[in-house]
């Protein structure tokens, strides 16, 4: 590991001034050590923010929920009200790693997660997200994990969190304070940005902002889900996944929020397809409808292009969940 400075910030302030400096923060580092020890990040600075007062989880004056930044990611799942009003956060959460992991994992760390592509991991490969310019040594090597929507001839790495999918379904803002101590909230469909040419910024997030919690809506009693497909059955990151938020009414479809991962750069939403199940009676085959408009433009490499059929299987799954209809 390469030698670095260590210091603890006494306020959310000094962390983002440090930062706004270079320096990298640190809270659960449960991503960001194992980096370090491989050496495909390499801080000079890193400024531990494990310690501010940014925990909590509070109702807002709107009926929705603030889960501050530090929370801990199996707190969050074990939260009453997550679990009763937002079961598809709770339920993301669990699937996404295990109890030790998510007891030291943080709700804003687990937003800024790295790619698991192996190419970033290996520092002999080529990688435009670890070394702009190098080229991407996924294209045209092994492809499993890799997205099919949202990619550019840069890179086609995909975001692992399973909590992100989650929050974008329930249309989450992250709450950002930057170094002069100003405060904005970024829709999390605007906080990850596409590759492009770009692919090593992968948030819009600025030097010195500082995430301080992230606001959920009211749920309005939406019927929610969240599956999952992996390679095995405990902890392994998500070949597809399909987070669904749904309001029914007389028997049609009134709205619908979808988020996939597995499948891009950061978690996927198609809003022509929510906009197609929209005022439509539940059946199997507008599920089918749906399923193939959100692959249409699917692009894929030899090694994955299996996840196609899979997305469109595990949509039409949890549509049915959602909805009651049989499969």
């Amino acid at each position: 590991m390469t030698p670095f400075h260590f210091s603890r910030a006494a306020s959310p302030g000094e962390a983002a001034r440090l930062g706004r400096d270079g320096a990298t923060y640190i809270a659960g580092g449960t991503n960001l050590l194992d980096l370090m020890k491989l050496e495909v990040m390499t801080p000079d600075r890193l400024v531990d923010i494990s310690r501010l007062d940014l925990g909590g989880i509070e109702a807002t004056r709107k009926g929705g929920l603030r889960i501050g930044a530090m929370v801990c990611n199996s707190d969050l799942a074990a939260d009453r009200t997550v679990r009763e009003d937002y079961p598809v956060l709770a339920r993301a959460l669990l699937a996404g790693a295990s109890g030790q992991l998510r007891n030291k994992a943080t709700t804003g760390g687990n937003l800024l997660q790295r790619t698991r592509c192996y190419y970033f991991y290996d520092t002999a490969m080529p990688c435009n997200k670890r070394e702009p310019g190098s080229g991407c040594g996924a294209i045209g090597g092994v492809t499993r994990l890799h997205a099919i929507f949202g990619t550019s001839p840069h890179c086609i790495a995909t975001h692992p969190s399973d909590m992100a999918v989650a929050l974008r379904a329930l249309d989450a803002e992250v709450e950002v304070e930057n170094a002069d101590g100003k405060t904005r909230t970024v829709p999390l469909g605007d906080f990850y940005r596409l590759p492009g040419d770009t692919p090593h910024i992968e948030t819009t997030l600025e030097r010195g902002d500082l995430i301080t919690a992230v606001i959920l809506p009211a749920s309005a009693g939406a019927l929610q889900a969240y599956r999952k497909v992996r390679d095995r059955a405990s902890y392994a990151f998500a070949l597809v996944s399909v987070a669904g938020v749904m309001r029914i009414g007389k028997g049609r479809i009134e709205a619908t929020s979808l988020a996939f991962g597995g499948v891009a750069p950061h978690p996927w939403r198609d809003a022509s397809v929510e906009q197609m199940l929209k005022g439509q009676e539940p059946s199997h085959e507008l599920f089918a409808k749906a399923a193939d408009a959100l692959v249409a433009n699917a692009v894929t490499h030899d090694g994955n292009a299996f996840k196609v059929p899979l997305l469109k299987r595990t949509l039409t799954a949890v549509l049915a969940e959602l909805t009651g209809a049989k499969q």
